[in-house]
């Protein structure tokens, strides 16, 4: 009787392409879209900023991020465990 529904977050998987900062990774995230006239598909590539508070990503890794509050300017993702 008193179940609460969580929304479940919007989580996407990409590749880590820079960890120069601190506490913040960019992660890259390649979707394959199709187009709507002549039905080719191609790869559609977006670079995410995303919070990661021990560092322990580096370049190359395989990520799942999902959406959180804003964190900062440009940070909106954080990486799940």
């Amino acid at each position: 009787m008193g179940e609460t529904k969580t929304k479940q977050k919007r989580q996407l998987k990409g590749v880590v392409v820079s960890d120069k900062m601190q506490k913040t990774i960019v992660v890259e995230v390649k979707r394959l879209k199709f187009h709507p006239k002549y039905r080719k598909s191609y790869w559609v590539l977006k670079k995410f900023k995303v919070h990661s508070n021990k560092n322990e990503y580096h370049v190359g890794d395989k990520v799942i991020i999902e959406a959180t509050r804003p964190l900062s300017k440009d940070k909106r993702w954080r990486v799940c465990d």
